[in-house]
């Protein structure tokens, strides 16, 4: 080992041990069937109705179910439900067949009572003073009733054609909790003490250090190949790297490249780089230097997109050019938005400003939350410095990055990794650029009949193709910056088989021990 690759483990030991992380508790074994897994970030609440973060989604699925799920090549199947279809020619009645074996953690048998009341009666329950609605409240904002049938069957009756409502069955907050429960105990304890009916049930957190999942013996999946998951919650990439390395780990996700494919080279340690269909953008407001389109437009064709691959990815990280992934239904193949630093100091010359009278700016970004984030950043900043703008960077956590959306109080540029493992356009920039939705950043009236029509448009073909045309136009426009399809790296012991998922998914049910 050279002096660097020393220098870089002792630091990450440090880290480790900082955040109070035993090694009795990380050097987990095969022989007692338990899995230690290195993960860079936590759940923001134990409510998975709540919060729309795409990295939490590994983690809620291990302890909830959803209606459906997906394949490792991210196609729709049955989960709790095995069965679906409309059920009138309108598109606004979705018959659903429910599971007749699903149980949750407390014994307790799931219905289409639990259904109904997950996705229709929990996000019209009144908000606590000083609360925030369910996220999933909006996301289902077209669900105007559920009818329970039977035990084992629903319809859910829509106000208005609802085409991705599929998709959402297996997305973003679509999970079932169990009514009795929760109505029993209230919000706080069931944060505390989350009941789902997951593979896996929750019997230990401490927020921001350490899961502990241990299997669900009536799920009615089978029983999970490894009985006992710990996921060590480890911010810091460098100390993820020390917790593979040192063997401390049995699974480090979201290694920075340069450091897995290092560890890929070592005995005993496997690597993998795959592109996913998530995407890394650069969040845009209208607020400061970025009020006027010719800045925004000349901040996105300072970048260098294939650099940024090369340098932070060995080439992995597909550019894009719209906030969509290529090879889905939303990306227009035949459109690229040209890297030119003539093209960014010429337009930053329009508006007064250049090398020697830089635009001032402000720009946040989290650090270790996405492979090579805080690099990512840096090099952006310099990229901008070289045509005339001067961006101060700041790092905010994931939860922060929530919030300020939400105050619209982002500055003129955040980076920001969007999750899609559905792979619909509705869920890039149907959600990121419709004005009125909340996970939107720039707000403005001209979006709105680009993106809102599609949002009920029942003609499949017109409805992928707006969807292109929308997403080329807020790219023009200086309305969003996309940069990448994100990467996840993952590095295992060689004793680990490992599920993948075209998504990015690191799903604890999808590991087992070699034999």
């Amino acid at each position: 080992m050279d002096r660097r690759a020393l220098l870089k483990l002792t630091t990450g030991m440090g880290a480790l041990a900082a955040l109070g992380i035993p090694a009795e508790v990380l050097a987990q074994s095969a022989a007692k069937g338990l899995l230690t897994i290195a993960y860079p970030t936590d759940v923001p609440t134990w409510d998975p109705n709540a919060r729309a973060l795409a990295a939490a989604q590994s983690l809620y699925k291990a302890v909830f179910d959803q209606p459906l799920t997906q394949n490792p090549d991210i196609t729709p199947k049955p989960a709790i439900i095995t069965k679906w279809g409309y059920v009138d020619d309108k598109g606004l009645a979705l018959g659903l067949d429910l599971r007749s074996d699903v149980v949750f953690h407390d014994g307790s048998k799931m219905t289409a009572e639990d259904f109904r009341y997950s996705f229709f009666e929990r996000p019209r329950l009144p908000v606590p003073e000083g609360g925030r609605k369910l996220d999933s409240g909006f996301i289902w904002r077209r669900l105007k009733e559920v009818e329970v049938v039977s035990p084992t069957r629903a319809i859910m009756h829509l106000s208005e054609p609802m085409p991705s409502a599929t998709a959402w069955l297996y997305f973003l907050t679509s999970y079932v909790v169990p009514k009795a429960y929760l109505e029993k105990v209230g919000l706080d304890e069931f944060q505390r003490k989350p009941v789902g009916s997951g593979p896996y049930k929750l019997i230990e957190y401490q927020q921001g250090a350490r899961i502990v999942l241990e299997a669900h013996d009536a799920y009615w999946g089978g029983k999970v190949a490894i009985p006992r998951v710990t996921i060590e919650l480890v911010r810091d990439p460098t100390a993820r790297v020390a917790a593979i390395e040192s063997r401390r780990a049995d699974v480090a996700v979201d290694v920075p490249i340069r450091e897995a494919l290092r560890l890929g080279k070592l005995a005993g340690l496997t690597t993998t780089i795959d592109s996913t269909a998530d995407i890394t953008l650069l969040q845009i407001t209208a607020n400061g230097g970025f009020s006027d389109n010719r800045a925004r437009l000349a901040a996105h064709h300072a970048i260098n997109k294939e650099a940024l691959s090369k340098a932070f990815f060995n080439g992995a990280a597909k550019s894009i050019s719209v906030p969509a992934a290529h090879n889905t239904p939303g990306y227009p193949e035949d459109f690229t938005f040209p890297f030119s630093e003539e093209k960014a100091i010429a337009l930053l010359k329009e508006i007064g400003h250049g090398p020697q009278n830089p635009l001032n700016i402000k720009f946040s970004t989290s650090s270790g939350a996405f492979p090579s984030d805080f690099d990512v950043a840096r090099a952006l900043v310099q990229m901008w410095k070289k045509v005339g703008i001067n961006a101060e960077l700041e790092t905010i956590e994931l939860s922060t990055y929530q919030e300020r959306l939400r105050a619209r109080t982002l500055p003129e540029a955040t980076l920001f990794s969007w999750g899609n493992a559905a792979g619909d356009p509705e869920m890039y920039g149907g959600y990121l650029l419709d004005p009125k939705s909340i996970f939107s950043a720039f707000k403005t009236d001209d979006l709105a009949p680009k993106f809102q029509p599609l949002l009920v448009e029942t003609d499949e073909k017109k409805r992928l193709e707006g969807y292109k045309a929308a997403h080329r136009y807020a790219a023009e426009k200086g309305y969003t910056i996309p940069l990448y399809q994100t990467v996840r790296t993952i590095v295992h012991q060689n004793g680990i088989a490992m599920t993948k998922y075209d998504n990015g998914f690191v799903l604890p049910q999808g590991f087992s021990f070699k034999t």
